[in-house]
Order: C-alpha cells, then sequence, then structure tokens
C-alpha cells in the first residue's frame, strides 16, 4: 500500500473498549511506548451505552456505571499521555519475527504501517445474529441485537418498539428487558432455549420485578410481518434441545431483541495462525495472556467471553506485564509450562498454561448447574468447596504459584458433588 505513514512503537493495543485501555495504560505505567486503536468514533467499547451501575466493584472498588468506567479509563490513559487513534480501521497484522511485527490501519487521519515489538489484541467480540440461531421467516423492521437495541435506547435516544419479545436470558437480554420495562414498554415474554436462565442471578431478579414471563427449554423459530414484526412463533425443547411437536404457540409482538450470545473476534489472529480452542472460541493463552504466537498477547472478551468488565480490566493488565516482560527479555523467560486441562463438568478455562512462576487467577465456567460442589485440583492437592455452581456465572479462583509448581505437565480442574 503506498502513501503509508510509518511509525514505531513498543506495544500495539488493538481495541479501546475495557480490555484495551487497561492494557493501554498498565503498559503506558511500566515504561512502554503504546498507541492503541479502535474502530469506533469514542473510546470505551460498550461501556458508553451500558448506563446502569454493577461496573467496577472489583477493579475500582466501587460501583460504577458503564460510561463512568468508561471515563475513568479514558481520563487515565489521557493524564499518561497514552498514544490513539479512534475510528482506526486494522487492515492486517504481519508477524515478520519474535521482536518484529507490523499492524496496517487506516483512520480520517491516514493509512499507517507500525512497526512494533508487540501486540494486545483486545478487539472484544460480536453479538450472535437472528439467522445463527435458526430463527427463520419475515426480516420486516424490529429485529435487533440487544446490543443494537441497547445503543439506540442509551446513545441516540430512540425507542425500537413498544411489544417485545427477547430471545435468550444472558445478562445483556435481562438487562434490556429492564430497560424497556422502565421505559414503559411491555416486554411480553424472554424466551431461553436452555432448562436454566443464563445471566446472574442479581438480573434474573429484574424478570420477577417487573413480572416478566420466563420461558425456560422454549425457543423461537420463526419471525411473522408484511412491513415489521406482528409476531413470533415459540416451540418448547427436550432435554435434548429437539423441538417437541404440538408445543407451538405465537406471541403478538413489533420488536425482537436477540440475546442469544457472544462470539470473540479473531479474525486478525487467526489470519496470522494463532491456535484457538473450540471451547472459548478465543485463543489459547499462557498465564500472561500471550498467544501461542510469540509477542502477541491477548485480552478481555476475545479470550474468552466474561461475566464481569472488571475481569476483561484485569486481564488487560496482565497482558501489558506480559508486554513488559517480552520486551525485557527477548521473549518470555519461562522455559516449561503447566498444562491447564479441563477436568468433569469443566466447560471451558484459561488460562491454557501455567509457568508455576507467579500466582494466577482461573477463569473457569462449569457445563450445568450444581449444588454442594468441591472445585478440585488433583495433581496439586487444592481444593474449595462452592455451595452452588451455574453455567453463567463465572469461575475465578486464584492459584498460588507455589501449588502449580507441584505438578510436573498439567493441572486438572473439576467440579464435582460432595
Amino acid at each position: 500500500m503506498s502513501g503509508l505513514h510509518i511509525i514505531q512503537y513498543d506495544v500495539v493495543v488493538i481495541g479501546g473498549g475495557p480490555a484495551g485501555m487497561a492494557a493501554a495504560v498498565k503498559a503506558k505505567e511500566l515504561g512502554l511506548n503504546v498507541l492503541l486503536l479502535d474502530d469506533n468514533e469514542y473510546l470505551g467499547g460498550i461501556l458508553p451505552q451500558c448506563i446502569h451501575p454493577g461496573f467496577g466493584i472489583h477493579y475500582f472498588k466501587e460501583e460504577l456505571t458503564g460510561p463512568e468506567f468508561a471515563y475513568r479509563l479514558t481520563k487515565r490513559a489521557l493524564e499518561l499521555g497514552v498514544d490513539y487513534y479512534t475510528a482506526a480501521r486494522v487492515l492486517e497484522i504481519k508477524n515478520y519475527s519474535d521482536i518484529e511485527k507490523v499492524v496496517i490501519f487506516s483512520s480520517p487521519k491516514g493509512a499507517f504501517e507500525v512497526w512494533t515489538k508487540t501486540i494486545i489484541y483486545a478487539a472484544g467480540a460480536r453479538e450472535r445474529h437472528a439467522f445463527e440461531i435458526g430463527i427463520v421467516g419475515d426480516r420486516g423492521a424490529g429485529i435487533y441485537t440487544a446490543g443494537e437495541a441497547q445503543t439506540l435506547m442509551d446513545i441516540y435516544g430512540i425507542m425500537p418498539g413498544r411489544e417485545i419479545v427477547i430471545v435468550g436470558s444472558g445478562d445483556v437480554g435481562l438487562i434490556m428487558a429492564r430497560r424497556f420495562a422502565l421505559e414503559g414498554a411491555n416486554v411480553k415474554a424472554v424466551i431461553e432455549l436452555m432448562p436454566y436462565p443464563g445471566g446472574l442471578a442479581r438480573n434474573i431478579m429484574i424478570l420477577k420485578d417487573f413480572d416478566i414471563p420466563l420461558y425456560l427449554s422454549h425457543k423461537v423459530v420463526e419471525v411473522k410481518g408484511k412491513n415489521r414484526v406482528e409476531r413470533v412463533k415459540v416451540i418448547k425443547v427436550d432435554e435434548n434441545l429437539n423441538e417437541i411437536p404440538g408445543t407451538e404457540f405465537w406471541i403478538e409482538c413489533d420488536t425482537v431483541v436477540i440475546s442469544a450470545g457472544l462470539i470473540p473476534s479473531v479474525k486478525l489472529l487467526t489470519n496470522i495462525g494463532a491456535e484457538i480452542d473450540p471451547a472459548t472460541g478465543g485463543p489459547i493463552v499462557n498465564d500472561l495472556f500471550e498467544t501461542t504466537i510469540p509477542g502477541i498477547f491477548a485480552a478481555g472478551n476475545t479470550v474468552l467471553i466474561n461475566d464481569l468488565v472488571d475481569y476483561v480490566a484485569e486481564q488487560g493488565e496482565l497482558a501489558a506485564y506480559g508486554a513488559k516482560l517480552f520486551i525485557e527479555n527477548g521473549g518470555i523467560p519461562t522455559k516449561h509450562w503447566i498444562k491447564l486441562r479441563k477436568g468433569e463438568n469443566v466447560r471451558l478455562l484459561i488460562p491454557h498454561y501455567l509457568s508455576g512462576e507467579r500466582d494466577v487467577f482461573i477463569y473457569a465456567r462449569v457445563k450445568r448447574p450444581m449444588e454442594n460442589v468441591e472445585v478440585r485440583f488433583p495433581e496439586i492437592g487444592k481444593r474449595l468447596r462452592l455451595p452452588i455452581v451455574k453455567p453463567a456465572e463465572m469461575l475465578r479462583l486464584k492459584l498460588r504459584k507455589e501449588d502449580i509448581a507441584k505438578a510436573k505437565d498439567e493441572i486438572t480442574m473439576e467440579v464435582v458433588p460432595l
């Protein structure tokens, strides 16, 4: 590409959401020369549209709204003098060697070729659309993802509709159910495929507060409406998620909001050969959030879908520490990695590899709900009792480096009944 402006940094952070901003701030505090890129017109990722409280309890030690959380990180980045571009679309990453990488991006200020020693990839995730979850029928106006509906309401002040059906009981869908109800809309149902809700317990209470029906083990299969949504067809499913004939019914509505989960955005990583974990949909990482490509780190919902923004920011900081260590040593100096393996009732976990040189937080989700359980790491004799575990609620457990170092080649995490 001709006409490229060539610039150089220690670390390029791709993604200006909470993971990327936390990474950029921490990298700058560690003395690195940092460039932060985001394709939105403003920093913060989805935080500016999340006007409800519930953010920052762990990271900032106080409860904040999404805009407040974003403001604090943005303010800190500006105070430190972090260089950044918004409306910056990353076109390509080139990995010439362990210590020579190039990021090519375009922005309103021109096209740039950035030479860098490390990259922290924090591009977040995207929402599943109706066609990805098997909803057929008419495609009139009134079908939104939960994020799209949230943006319309909380950024642009536009009500997407008045008679609402929400597909999926994840946290964003439940939060949007409350937002619609508070604005006077009639939320006629939340439809959940699984036999248990997908959101945090505090958000499930929203449905009870506003008398919103929750249909577990049901799915929306069809939308009808000439120019705009007029009704949706719902059907019950069995324990294997197969449709049960004869259980169909219709719900009249003018708006369908899809809240059926997020998919990590990893295309630029896969283009350069980063290995992906099929369980998380994100890259395989070690305990410094370095991917399988030396010098390229990842953090936040790009790695796995988190419950809390606080965890996302925490992972961004770890990636920044990793970048610092990588630059100082010409690579991560660890010679022996211990594989963290999924055992009974563990659906996914990160990080995938542990060094035993530092304490580590394990982020994991179970396959199915269970009460009165023990989380076990048999190879190192570590056990923890929990009253309840749910697929919707992430487990975040700390392993000390002294315990990790007891293992030879692998550690298994399992969640078993007492």
